[in-house]
């Protein structure tokens, strides 16, 4: 976590958190029609928007070759880059299914993009934001993968793949993922044993937050951290179409389009 929390001033307006909206999941035609429903939600919070967090697998797989970026979500990047020429601050994280992502959207659009949580202060709430994934206990299996995918070598050795050759190894691992599997049902909620609510709970014993935002776990949730804490997550796009609002004070998850 960076060391200064980041300060945004609402001046009225609201803060907006959406994450997984897996963009090329499970196939092109689903993803095409998801695609349309982010960029009406992008237009529908655009006007009272003082700032919008896309919190991690906004893609179901992006990897940036040094001149080659994946085909495809044309739309979505031009709805943010619209967004960026109004000055709309928008801030990306990285998420287990995009962490390849490097400075592409920072470059060329401005977003900001992070890999890891950051704390934010807004109107005097403290925040703690991130994807989530590696986070807490459990989970050993993906914590060693993660350690390879994010390894410079191994990325190294990636990029001398064609690029053609490289998305398709590529989608053939996301087509494995949880998000694509929604009928294995494993998106079900673990009691006292979900484990980012456990690691909330542990850094709630250290250095209060009000509110814990992640996502990650495909499960919209509101869950009490201690006595003055949230923890909130932010579900998926692929059947949800949840995100959060935060005014200052209140936060509350909404789905969007009913």
């Amino acid at each position: 976590m960076q060391s200064t929390p980041l300060d945004f001033p609402l001046n009225g307006k609201k803060i907006y958190f959406a994450s997984d909206f897996h963009l090329g999941a499970p196939n092109e035609a689903e993803s095409k029609l998801r695609e349309k429903r982010i960029i009406r939600w992008l237009d529908s919070v655009a006007e009272d928007a003082a700032a919008i967090f896309l919190v991690g697998d906004i893609f179901d797989f992006w990897f940036e070759y040094g001149q080659v970026i994946p085909k495809g979500f044309i739309p979505f990047i031009s709805k943010i880059h619209q967004l960026r020429e109004r000055g709309m601050p928008i801030i990306f994280f990285t998420g287990n299914h995009d962490l390849w992502m490097k400075d592409y959207f920072t470059v060329e659009l401005g977003i900001p993009v992070y890999t890891h949580p950051i704390e934010l202060k807004i109107e005097g709430k403290s925040i703690l934001v991130g994807h989530g994934d590696g986070l807490g206990p459990g989970d050993n299996s993906y914590k060693f993968l993660k350690k390879v995918f994010t390894n410079q070598i191994a990325q190294w050795l990636f990029r001398w793949f064609h690029p053609d050759l490289g998305m398709k190894i590529a989608k053939g691992w996301s087509g494995h993922s949880r998000i694509t599997n929604i009928e294995k049902d494993e998106n079900h909620f673990l009691g006292e044993d979900e484990w980012l609510w456990k690691y909330c709970k542990e850094l709630e014993e250290k250095k209060h937050h009000d509110f814990y935002i992640f996502g990650h776990r495909h499960l919209p949730l509101e869950l009490k951290v201690g006595k003055r804490a949230t923890y909130f997550n932010l579900g998926e796009w692929v059947t949800q179409n949840t995100f959060l609002s935060f005014d200052g004070q209140k936060a509350q998850l909404i789905t969007f389009e009913g």
